[in-house]
């Protein structure tokens, strides 16, 4: 498997990993049984909480953009330095930015959510031709 794909399987595997953590903090804010049911009426998520599902959504979005990239550089077979270091770069940095989100680190998160959408642009730019 290409650097690229394995990259895209451990986001996916960070994803994996960010939702088992939003569901444990949502347990203990909000309580087994009320998430169980069916969710109406339930007070809106805080703190820690709805920290892990900012977190969670902003991993989704990243990888919205990304994974297809991915896949298209790999069904073209599309492989370069720029897309292995584009690639290495996004998760690198998701990990970062998840870490920083989930501890509620000001300024240093935004730069690790840029670094992941740099790479995402350089895995664009190669197979775009631009890189």
């Amino acid at each position: 498997m290409s650097v690229e794909l394995t990259m895209l399987a451990y986001s996916v595997g960070l994803l994996f990993v960010l939702v088992f953590v939003q569901a444990l903090a949502g347990i203990r804010a909000q309580g087994l049984v009320p998430l169980a049911n069916s969710r109406d009426g339930l007070p809106p998520p805080s703190g820690f909480h709805a920290r892990m599902k900012r977190v969670v959504d902003n991993h989704r979005e990243g990888l919205a953009m990304f994974a297809p990239l991915v896949l298209v550089a790999a069904v073209a077979g599309v492989s370069s330095g720029t897309t292995v270091l584009g690639a290495q770069l996004f998760f690198c940095s998701r990990v970062a930015h998840a870490v920083l989100y989930m501890f509620g680190v000001p300024m240093l998160r935004p730069l690790a959510w840029a670094v992941g959408m740099a790479g995402t642009v350089m895995v664009f730019a190669a197979l775009v031709g631009l890189a």
